[in-house]
C-alpha cells in the first residue's frame, strides 16, 4: 500500500518540481510604470491643525495642515509641512501618529513634494505575529514549530515564485497550480511526517484541488467572468501592460481552497486512523461510515467558515451594491459579487467532495496498515 501510494504521488511530486523549474521567472521582475507611490518615506506627525487647503484656497478650512518630523529620506531629521483634505475616504491623522509618505522627487523640504498615504503599522504587526507564533507553539509544542516552519515557506514560495511568475506573464492559473503542488507537498509532509497517513491526506487533497481548478475554470468562463475587478484595473495600471485577469481570478480560488482543503483531509484522514486504532476489527465499510459521520459534522462549519470569510472580505462591495438602487439579480450578476459567488460555490464543493473522497482513501489505506502495539483493542 506504500508503495502504491508512493507510486500516485511521486509523479505529481516531481511535476511539480519541474513545473516550478519551468515557469520560474529568470529575467528581471517588471517594476510599476504608473504608480503614485514613487518613494517611500517614514514620519512622525509632530502638529496638526485645519486650515485651507493652499494659497489660493477661499473656501475655508476644508483641509488638515499637517506638520511631519521626518525619519528618513532626504530631509531625514527636518519638518515638512503638508496637507490633507478633509473628505470621508480621507484617513484621520492626528499627532503622535506614525505615518508614510510617497516621495515625488522634488525639493525635499517642501511640503508639495510630499503625500501622506497611510499609517506605519510594522510595530503592532509584529507584536500580533509574535503572540501568534507564541500561540501556536505553547499548544502544538514540536508540531506547532513544524506548523510555522510551513507556514514561513508557504510564504517563500507565494513571495519568491508564485508572485514573480505572474507579473513576469506566466499563466496564473498554471503558476498557482504548480505553486499550490509545492506548498502542498512541502508543508504537509513536513508537518505531518513522511507516513502513509499523510500521504493520503496529500492524495485527497490533490483530488480536490483537480476539481476545484477544473470547476472554477469552466464557471469562470460560461458566466463570462473577466476579473476585472477594482484591484486588478488597479494593477493593470500600475504595471503599464495587459495580465491575464481571468487567470488571476482562477489562481486566486485554487490558492484560497488549499488552506482550507488542507484542513479537511487533514482531519478526515486523522479521524479513520484513531477509528482504526481504537478498534482494528473494523472493516473498510465501517470506518469510511463512521468517518463520513465525522466528516459531515466538520464540513458543514467549513462550508460556512468559507462563505463568511468571502462575504466579510467583500463586504465593502456588498454595502456598495445594497445602496445602488438596483435590483437584486442585477446586483448578483455584477463582476465584483459574480466572481465571489463563483469563489465561494466552487470552493465550498471542493470541501463537500473532499470529505467522501479523503475517508474512502483513508480506510481503504488504514485497514492495510498494522494497528501499533499498545493500540486499544475492542473487546
Amino acid at each position: 500500500m506504500r508503495k502504491l501510494l508512493f507510486g500516485l504521488l511521486a509523479p505529481f511530486a516531481l511535476a511539480a518540481l519541474v513545473g516550478m523549474v519551468v515557469l520560474f521567472p529568470t529575467g528581471d521582475t517588471p517594476t510599476a510604470v504608473n504608480s503614485s507611490l514613487q518613494s517611500a518615506v517614514a514620519g512622525e506627525v509632530v502638529a496638526a491643525q485645519v486650515g485651507p487647503c493652499g494659497s489660493s484656497d477661499a473656501g475655508g478650512d476644508r483641509c488638515l495642515v499637517l506638520t511631519v518630523l521626518m525619519s528618513d529620506g532626504d530631509a531625514a531629521g527636518s519638518d515638512v509641512r503638508t496637507v490633507v483634505p478633509i473628505e470621508p475616504s480621507t484617513p484621520r491623522f492626528a499627532v503622535g501618529d506614525d505615518v508614510v509618505m510617497s516621495y515625488s522627487g522634488g525639493d525635499p523640504l517642501a511640503g508639495e513634494s510630499y503625500q501622506v498615504v497611510d499609517f506605519q503599522r510594522g510595530a503592532p504587526l509584529a507584536v500580533l505575529a509574535a503572540l501568534f507564533a507564541l500561540a501556536v507553539l505553547v499548544l502544538g509544542r514540536w508540531q506547532g514549530l513544524k506548523a510555522l516552519v510551513g507556514l514561513v515557506l508557504s510564504f517563500v514560495v507565494l513571495l519568491l515564485f508564485v508572485l514573480p511568475a505572474i507579473l513576469a506573464g506566466e499563466n496564473p492559473l498554471w503558476v498557482a497550480v504548480v505553486g499550490s503542488g509545492v506548498i502542498m507537498f512541502v508543508v504537509l509532509y513536513l508537518t505531518h511526517g513522511l507516513s502513509a497517513r499523510t500521504s493520503t491526506a496529500v492524495l485527497g487533497t490533490m483530488v480536490s484541488l483537480a476539481l476545484i481548478g477544473v470547476l472554477s475554470a469552466v464557471f469562470a468562463a460560461v458566466s463570462s467572468l473577466t476579473g476585472l475587478d477594482e484591484d486588478a484595473t488597479t494593477l493593470v495600471g500600475t504595471l503599464g501592460y495587459g495580465i491575464d485577469t481571468r487567470g488571476l481570478l482562477l489562481a486566486g480560488i485554487v490558492i484560497g481552497a488549499l488552506g482550507v482543503l488542507d484542513d479537511v483531509t487533514v482531519t478526515q484522514t486523522s479521524a479513520v486512523w484513531e477509528l482504526r486504532a481504537a478498534n482494528p476489527g473494523l472493516g473498510w465499510r465501517q470506518l469510511y461510515a463512521a468517518g463520513l459521520r465525522i466528516g459531515r459534522d466538520h464540513v458543514s462549519s467549513a462550508v460556512n467558515t468559507l462563505v463568511m470569510a468571502y462575504a466579510g472580505a467583500a463586504l465593502p462591495v456588498l454595502l456598495y451594491s445594497s445602496i445602488s438602487g438596483v435590483g437584486l439579480g442585477t446586483i448578483l450578476q455584477s463582476q465584483s459579487i459574480a466572481q465571489e459567488i463563483v469563489r465561494t460555490l466552487v470552493g465550498s464543493i471542493g470541501l463537500v467532495a473532499a470529505v467522501p473522497v479523503t475517508t474512502a482513501l483513508a480506510a481503504l489505506v488504514a485497514v492495510r496498515e498494522p494497528v501499533s502495539p499498545g493500540t486499544p483493542r475492542s473487546a
